[in-house]
């Protein structure tokens, strides 16, 4: 029997890539969305992987990346115009029949949420499950473990683990097993349709146990040091982050600090759905440490990284409030983080 022909969004972003790449080794044709033609997809064309260039903003373009595609992942980017994106994929998906969609949603989406981003991924669930003849899969992914090697220099160089985590606990899952269960859910769609999953690693780990085991793989020790979420907002304007990025970022990590990510985690979900046990937070690190020159130590490591601490400290603090105002997205009475959220808690605890 031929296998249908599957369209992956974001193909060559974080959770993209992998399940392009996994798609395509259990012999399904695949179609993969990308914004240019670079090495990125390249790699994939030479997997077999059918590249397209286009953009989430062009019905056109979608129209025509969906033509012949039976099911798809969507996966937008973390920029303004989730809900924007969302409508255009769902009225070129119904054009084209699919029979079944893989969306990537946020384990703390909710519509009472301060961050834009979270509240339009909340509108973009719903949204998609009232298209009455395509399945909706969604996956809801917390805090990713790839989030945390961000900081992978100065850990190497200083021994520290610098991030604005208070006393919040994550389960972290790899990008690769993310992407899994996007295949999994993806290649055999019929047991899944209607369900939301988790994918998390196998242990809930404090921000201490996190860094230890970062130095671990880096073969020297680590210790947690927790940063000002004042400071941190610094580091990302030295480091050229977008105003956007930053925005959601200071409320995310505000969730991160309450805990939120740590609600109901870990579960089961890649190893019931995908069939293999979950990576642990040691393995993770192991291959970032392999595959990163920011993990290398010396003296130009700690020149680098000495010169980002003086340029954080000589940035700008952005301001929330006028970056959401700017963005059209300000704040109005009512919101709260996930963990204030009475709707979140009754839904996810």
């Amino acid at each position: 029997m031929l296998k249908p022909k599957i369209l992956v969004t974001g193909a060559t972003g974080k959770t993209g890539m992998p399940t392009a790449l996994g798609l395509a080794e259990k012999g399904f044709p695949v179609r993969a969305l990308v914004r240019r033609d670079d090495a990125r997809a390249a790699l994939l064309r030479g997997r077999g992987v059918e590249i397209v260039v286009g953009s989430l903003e062009s019905l056109r373009d979608l129209e025509q990346a969906m033509t012949g595609v039976k099911r798809a992942y969507f996966c937008p980017p973390l920029e303004p115009g989730t809900l924007r994106r969302a409508v255009l994929f769902a009225a070129a998906a119904r054009e084209a029949r699919l029979e079944a969609v893989v969306q990537l949603s946020q384990w703390v989406a909710d519509a009472s949420h301060p961050a834009v981003h979270a509240r339009e991924k909340w509108l973009t669930n719903h949204m998609l499950s009232w298209m009455p003849d395509i399945g909706i899969v969604t996956v809801q992914p917390g805090w990713f473990a790839d989030n945390y090697f961000a900081v992978i220099g100065q850990a190497a160089q200083f021994g520290l683990f610098g991030l604005p985590l208070g006393h919040g606990s994550n389960a972290p899952p790899s990008n690769e097993d993310i992407a899994r269960v996007i295949v999994a859910c993806l290649a055999e769609p019929a047991p899944h349709i209607g369900k939301a999953y988790r994918p998390t690693g196998p242990r809930l780990l404090a921000p201490g146990d996190i860094a230890e085991l970062m130095g671990a793989a880096l073969g020297r020790a680590v210790r947690y040091q927790d940063v000002p979420l004042a400071m941190f907002l610094k580091a990302a304007v030295s480091l050229g982050l977008s105003e956007f990025v930053i925005s959601q970022l200071y409320w995310f990590l505000q969730d991160y600090q309450a805990n939120a990510f740590g609600v109901g985690a870990p579960t089961g979900v890649v190893e019931d759905v995908a069939g293999v046990m979950p990576e642990d937070f040691l393995t993770i690190a192991r291959r970032y440490v392999r595959a990163s020159p920011l993990a290398e130590r010396g003296i130009a490591g700690a020149l680098r990284e000495t010169g980002g601490l003086l340029a954080a400290l000589l940035a700008r603090k952005p301001d929330i409030r006028r970056i959401e105002a700017r963005l059209g997205a300000p704040q109005i009475e009512g919101f709260v983080l996930a963990r204030e959220s009475e709707a979140w808690t009754a839904t996810h605890a």
